[in-house]
């Protein structure tokens, strides 16, 4: 039987590294994304290699847009919940507002997706969840407090949804990473610094962790395959760290 896996925010970076792995673990590939153009730039780079996936357009902080999308959905097998923003501020830096946008998106949109992704796991014997964590969920980063709480909020939801589910056939985890090269990062560094600053900051960034240099997407997406798989079945309730060595050697 082919599996349907549906992945949020599988636009570019993490979501679409997981998404291109994911079809070529011969999983139907579902992406729920708000931007529309990029899904359909990964559902062309499924297709080059004979994968099949399809878009819905989604907003996950939004809960009528998600209750839509997963309504157009006949069975879901596995649910990575990639979908995610980012903020820099302590906690007397970030206003409300980048609070609140924080906690739409990376905690209700979670929420939302597993709300109405959960159910059809059941109806359909069971499935795999995969949350996108972080370090930040364990360890203390600085001037990352909205970005923190959320992720903390996702590795709890994880604990929690795997002890509700277990007798379902429903296995949770998730993926705490620390720095990956995406397209956020090169963003981050163009808006932030300047042409002649940035190779140093990207150095900066890079030698935060100890194995001297940021993830790469694929990597994340090689464990995430794992963990969506029945090679992991005898694992569920746990968070995996990929973090170049950050957790345990700073």
């Amino acid at each position: 039987m082919i599996k349907t896996a549906v992945i949020t925010g599988a636009g570019s970076g993490i979501g679409q590294a997981i998404a291109i792995r994911l079809a070529e673990d011969d999983c139907r590939i579902v992406i729920l994304e708000n931007d529309e153009d990029a899904a359909q730039s990964t559902v062309q780079l499924i297709g080059q290699s004979g994968g099949n996936a399809d878009v819905i357009v989604c907003d996950v902080a939004d809960f009528d847009s998600v209750n839509d999308s997963f309504a157009q959905i006949d069975r879901v097998d596995v649910l990575v919940n990639n979908a995610g923003i980012a903020a820099v501020g302590n906690v007397e830096q970030t206003t409300p507002e980048q609070f609140d946008a924080i906690y739409n998106v990376n905690v209700k949109g979670v929420y939302h997706c597993l709300h109405f992704g959960i159910p059809k796991m059941v109806t359909g014997g069971g499935g795999a969840i995969l949350n996108l964590a972080s370090i930040a969920s364990k360890v203390g980063i600085s001037d990352r407090f909205a970005y923190s709480m959320s992720k903390g909020a996702v590795l709890t939801m994880t604990l929690s949804v795997a002890r509700d589910y277990i007798d379902k056939g429903i296995r949770a985890n998730c993926i705490c990473p620390a720095r990956v090269h995406t397209p956020f990062v090169d963003g981050y560094l163009e808006n932030n610094y300047t042409e002649e600053e940035r190779p140093e900051m990207f150095e900066k960034l890079s030698e935060f962790q100890p194995i001297g240099r940021m993830g790469k997407p694929s990597e994340i997406a090689e464990l995430a395959s794992f963990l969506c798989s029945e090679k992991s079945s005898f694992i569920t309730a746990s968070a995996y760290d990929i973090d170049g060595g950050v957790t345990l050697l700073r």
